[in-house]
Order: C-alpha cells, then sequence, then structure tokens
C-alpha cells in the first residue's frame, strides 16, 4: 500500500497473533466489521493481506484498528463510544490518515466513527464523489411477511453472459462510475467467482414471463450477491431489480429467498446495509424479514 509512514501513536501492524487480536475486536461486533473480517481472515489464512493494518494501543492493550486497502474500516468497541480511550484512538487514527493522505476508493463502517473521522480529514484528502451519511445495517432476523420466491436460485455458470450485464447495471446505479473503466478482466473474474462459489442468486426473465425463449428468456430480472463473507456473517451486496421490473413486487419475495438459501449455504447470520433515501427497498428488505440492527457511513471518492 505505499511507503508513506504511519506514525506514533498509531502502530502498523504485521504479526499473526496481532492481526488476531484485531479479528477478536472486530468479532465483538462482526455484522459491523464484516467488511473487514473478509479481508482480514482471508489474508490470514492465505498469508497475504491486500492492505495495512494499523492499529492503537492503550498500555499495550489493543484498543481500536483500522483496515486500510481498498476500503479504509475504522473499527472500534461501540460500546466504548463515550470513553477517553475511544476519543484518543480515534485523534490517533484522523492525524495517521491526515499524514498518509487518502489511499483507498472509500471510507466506510459505522456512522458513529466514519464521520467524525471523515469530518476531520476531508480538507487534506481529495473531495469526495458521494458522500452517504446515513445506512441503516440490517440482519434477517425474523419471520418474513410474503412468501420467499422459489424462482431465485444460485446462479450457474452458464448464466455468466447475462449476469455480468446486470451486474454492471447495477454497479452504475449503485456507484455511479462503471466497473469496467479500467477494463473488464478484473470485474468479470469477480463475477465469475461469485457464481462458482455459489454467491450470486438470480432469476431470469423466463421464469417471470413464461413466453420468453433464447437470449431474451436469459435476462437477468433480479440479482444479488454475498459479497462480504466472514466467519460469522454474509452479507447481501448488488441487490438489483431490472427497471423495466420495477413496481412489480419482485424484490421482497426475491430477498426472503436470497436469505434463506444464504443461511443454508452458510450457516452465518445474514446482513445487508442500505442507503436511508431509499424507501421503496427499505421496505422490501423488511418486508424480506430484515431488522434494522445499527448504522453505517459510506464515504465514495
Amino acid at each position: 500500500m505505499g511507503s508513506r509512514r504511519v506514525e506514533y501513536p498509531v502502530e502498523l501492524l504485521r504479526d499473526h497473533s496481532d492481526i488476531e487480536a484485531v479479528i477478536e475486536l472486530a468479532r465483538r461486533d462482526p455484522v459491523s466489521y464484516v467488511l473487514a473480517l473478509t479481508h482480514l481472515e482471508d489474508g490470514l489464512a492465505s498469508g497475504a493481506l491486500p492492505g495495512e493494518v494499523w492499529a492503537y494501543r492503550n498500555g499495550g492493550e489493543l484498543v481500536a484498528a483500522c483496515w486500510v486497502g481498498a476500503n479504509f474500516i475504522p473499527i472500534f468497541d461501540l460500546a466504548l463510544a463515550d470513553s477517553a480511550e475511544y476519543a484518543a484512538a480515534l485523534s490517533a487514527f484522523i492525524s495517521a490518515a491526515r499524514s498518509t493522505g487518502r489511499r483507498s476508493s472509500s471510507l466506510v463502517g459505522p456512522a458513529q466513527t466514519v464521520l467524525p473521522l471523515w469530518n476531520a480529514v476531508e480538507d487534506l484528502w481529495s473531495p469526495a464523489r458521494e458522500v452517504r451519511a446515513s445506512q441503516p445495517s440490517m440482519v434477517w432476523d425474523r419471520e418474513p411477511q410474503c412468501t420467499a420466491d422459489s424462482r431465485v436460485r444460485c446462479a450457474e455458470p452458464e448464466d455468466f453472459d447475462a449476469l455480468l450485464p446486470a451486474s454492471v447495471h447495477m454497479f452504475l446505479e449503485e456507484v455511479g462510475v462503471s466497473p469496467l473503466r479500467y477494463g473488464s478482466v478484473q470485474y468479470s473474474r469477480r463475477v465469475r467467482e461469485l457464481i462458482a462459489e455459489r454467491r450470486s442468486f438470480v432469476m431470469l426473465r423466463r421464469d417471470v414471463e413464461p413466453g420468453c425463449t433464447d437470449s431474451v428468456g436469459d435476462q437477468i430480472v433480479f440479482k444479488a450477491d454475498i459479497g462480504a463473507l466472514c466467519n460469522d456473517v454474509a452479507q447481501v451486496q448488488g441487490v438489483w431489480v431490472d427497471p423495466a421490473f420495477r413496481s412489480r413486487g419482485i424484490a421482497a419475495p426475491a430477498m426472503a429467498q436470497v436469505a434463506r438459501i444464504a443461511q443454508e449455504q452458510f450457516d452465518r447470520t445474514i446482513s445487508l446495509y442500505v442507503n436511508s433515501y431509499n424507501h421503496r427497498a427499505l421496505k422490501a428488505y423488511q418486508t424480506s424479514g430484515f431488522s434494522v440492527a445499527g448504522e453505517y457511513a459510506t464515504v465514495m471518492f
């Protein structure tokens, strides 16, 4: 992640035992830190972290950490939010982030740490493309108020040609830039990986309109992915309904089916997060059995 130095009192972690300690810290609230845990657990297993881990200690005890990679994710024990230790750790990370400059494409995590951190570095980091200050974090923890749609299934390799353009459309709508802007190889590989790991879910047009055949019938009407997967949580991302099929009540039953299949396959808490202004999506997720568990914030560059 570059050669710029992280300065005291923030420590750059490299040892296996130190990374394990950060994982234990994040696992106190795995729904809030599933994105960081995915990177940390995978990196520890493979022996190659795709980023840096910063730590703040008090008397040798780990108080807080930051994952610094494609995402910048502060990791705190949110139960200590009113403590002097929490304030000192946040101040230390702010100083380090201002010193090193921006390296990540987003700053994301619980709103109560992301927003103060962003307010303190905004003048030095490049202008944000968008600040999403309120994103309810939700977990699938109750009986859906709808019948799960059995037409939703895990994507198969033969779905790739239809799933790739649907995924690109989703990304453009959600993020505002094309995932193919630097070429298609990396994003195509990611779509194929999710299919191979049975982490992509689809419903085809022929399932909704049985008269459709050939390539028209292969079009994706609904898709969703398990975009982040750690030992405790499977986070649903990339939810998309073809614009031509919106307002038909597809999303809630489809999401109930996604959550049901994902829980059966992975035996983890199923979570997601959504923009607070997306009232239609919020209602669909609540109908499908999700409840609000916290609040994220995302700053995109």
